[in-house]
């Protein structure tokens, strides 16, 4: 274990937060030209991003770098996580004609790489698994050469639902761990740990050839400890790539941020993780998922 690791691995929580953010999370606000133009171009196509629902601090350098995670099936969760700022309650229908509006974003945007998610759709019969298929189909065919990376829901831990998608041939296969064991029954009700390792187990056996990666938000009341002890469990399942970034509450109705880890602490968690064998570790503050994934498919030997 390197040296700076045994100076950090105590410190777990602050015992007063500051009244401001530390200016390590401070990001300009959006507003360049590219960003206007994406902008509307969404609206225009009547897609949602989760870039802007889930408030990512991002938004800005990422949409001037002309790169957009899609968020398709709606904008409205059957979940309601005590840590996401995406609205939930009883989703509305969805637009069959999406994943070609996708395709159709993705071929303006000229993208080489190309990130789709969703909301939590438990209200549909194969819990949304079809529409992702169907996009990540009209990409490849709409813009021949742009990888797809698809962040999807748990399904339930839905095998078929998982096989629907891997059949479509992403090139990255991505689902959110978000937190330790020990806070999912506060911060992540209607998932459960065991079942993230059980998607990751499967799609490795079902198709090893398609990189899997993963995410946690740090800040929710883990420690380091915990958070070690979870990359490692994920790497026996043989997750490819990781991304740690730190939890800002989206309002005061949500899960209350309990500290804000340093760069030094990402930093650590980083070299620790290249070091249990991961390809990839993005650790920082302001990582989110889908934070330059247009790099990550080369780690991951996609590109």
């Amino acid at each position: 274990m390197h040296e700076h690791l045994y100076q950090i691995m105590g410190r777990h929580r602050a015992p007063n937060l500051p009244e401001r953010k530390p200016g390590w999370l401070k990001v300009r606000a959006p507003g360049g030209s590219n960003y206007l133009k994406l902008k509307g171009m969404m609206r225009d196509l009547g897609l949602h991003t989760v870039c802007e629902e889930a408030h990512c601090p991002n938004v800005g350098e990422c949409w001037e770098h002309g790169a957009a995670t899609f968020m398709i099936l709606g904008n409205v969760c059957t979940r309601n996580c005590a840590y996401c700022a995406v609205a939930h309650g009883r989703p509305p229908v969805f637009d069959p004609t999406e994943p070609g509006k996708v395709a159709d974003a993705a071929a303006t945007m000229q993208l080489r790489h190309a990130v789709i998610t969703s909301v939590d759709r438990d209200d549909l019969p194969d819990f949304g698994a079809g529409i992702f298929a169907e996009t990540i189909r009209a990409v490849h065919e709409r813009v021949p050469g742009c990888s797809v990376e698809v962040l999807v829901p748990d399904f339930q831990g839905n095998e078929t639902a998982t096989k629907t998608v891997l059949d479509a041939n992403p090139e990255i296969y991505n689902h959110n761990t978000e937190t330790v064991p020990r806070l999912y029954k506060k911060a992540r009700p209607g998932g459960r740990y065991e079942r993230v390792l059980g998607i990751f187990r499967f799609a490795k056996s079902y198709a090893p050839h398609v990189p899997t990666k993963t995410g946690i938000i740090l800040g929710l009341g883990e420690t380091n400890e915990e958070v070690l002890a979870t990359m490692r469990e994920l790497r026996t399942v043989d997750v490819d790539i990781l991304t740690l970034g730190q939890y800002l509450r989206p309002s005061a109705d949500h899960i209350a941020l309990d500290r804000y880890v340093t760069p030094d602490e990402f930093r650590m968690f980083r070299e620790e993780g290249l070091a249990m064998g991961y390809k990839h570790v993005e650790s920082g503050p302001l990582v989110r998922s889908s934070y330059h994934a247009w790099e990550q498919v080369q780690a991951a030997g996609v590109a």
